[in-house]
């Protein structure tokens, strides 16, 4: 079964950055979206950033302007660059790619990485 595996989180002080990688462990044919999400404690998830196959982005009011997400398709990699972090950005980030093959959409979670902004 193909996977996402996420790399790059950790703790970072606040008005800091981090880098977010994700890469698939095998083949995701009919991919249309990628995207982060994240979960803070007690909190549902929620989108943060989502890039289309066509190359069109999308953001969370709340990151806009701070985070930057991107694609390497040679590396079939999503990444997300996080700058000017603050405490309220601190969860569990998870990436999602979506895909569609005929009628069959099929969504791909990745497992997690966690990041905290703290002094």
């Amino acid at each position: 079964q193909v996977q996402l595996v996420e790399s790059g989180g950790g703790l970072v002080q606040p008005g800091g950055s981090l880098k977010l990688s994700c890469t698939t462990s095998g083949s995701i044919f009919g991919i249309y979206a990628r995207g982060w999400y994240r979960q803070a404690p007690g909190k549902q998830r929620e989108l943060v950033a989502v890039i289309t196959s066509g190359g069109s982005t999308n953001y969370a009011d709340s990151v806009k302007g701070r985070f930057t997400i991107s694609r390497d398709n040679a590396k079939n990699t999503v990444y997300l660059q996080m700058n000017s972090l603050k405490p309220e950005d601190t969860a569990v980030y998870y990436c999602n790619w979506r895909a569609k093959n005929g009628l069959n959409e099929n969504d791909y979670w990745g497992q997690g990485t966690q990041v905290t902004v703290s002094s």
